[in-house]
């Protein structure tokens, strides 16, 4: 067998449930709160009115037992509850790998998109179950739930790409995805960051 930095993990079975969310064997979790979105939606008083009333959920990431080394390729399990904060869907943070790799998101359960920016072009893939979505290297991504029920997707990468949440509050990333009349589709807003952050909330 070749040499390894790390010697990879033993071959296993990991299960999860599409409709409820959560990996066996579990590995870590992740929950991201309102307040942890600081700087990311449009309305900033909407933002703050959500976090004083009671700073929700807005999304959770389960992770499997698989490590984020070189060689290997963890897997997520994230659920992002709906709402909106001033007309703007839930999302999640967002992030662009500093190691510049490919992903793949897998829909599982309720309706959503996939936003990816290259630092000139955005793009949005529509996501729902059974739908994958490919996210090629150096396009920073975000999802974002479009619906009315929970949105739950499968993120499978590579383990040494890393993730820096800081550069899409530095640059944006090309629309904002806000809520549109009648049922219509989500509304896709031209935006890029106008001016580096002052205070940075670049945590996972």
């Amino acid at each position: 067998m070749p040499s390894y930095a790390s010697p990879p993990i033993e071959p296993s079975l990991i299960t999860f449930d599409p409709r409820a969310g959560g990996m066996s064997p579990s590995g870590p979790v992740l929950t991201r709160r309102m307040s942890d979105l600081d700087g990311l939606f449009a309305d900033g008083d909407a933002w703050r009115a959500a976090v004083r009333d009671g700073d929700p959920v807005v999304y959770d990431v389960a992770s499997s037992p698989v490590p984020e080394a070189e060689g290997e390729l963890p897997q997520s399990i994230t659920t992002i509850r709906p709402g909106t904060v001033g007309g703007e869907f839930h999302m999640t943070k967002g992030h662009q790998h500093p190691n510049p790799q490919g992903e793949i998101y897998l829909g599982l359960a309720g309706t959503g998109g996939l936003l990816l920016f290259d630092g000139d072009r955005p793009r949005w893939i529509d996501m729902y179950p059974g739908a994958i979505g490919y996210i090629p290297p150096g396009w920073a991504h975000r999802s974002v739930n479009t619906g009315d029920e929970p949105y739950r997707f499968l993120a499978v990468y590579p383990g040494n790409a890393g993730h820096d949440y800081g550069w899409v509050l530095d640059h944006g990333m090309g629309y904002r995805v806000r809520r549109a009349p009648d049922g219509a589709p989500p509304l896709l807003v031209p935006f890029t960051a106008s001016s580096p952050r002052t205070s940075p909330s670049n945590q996972e």
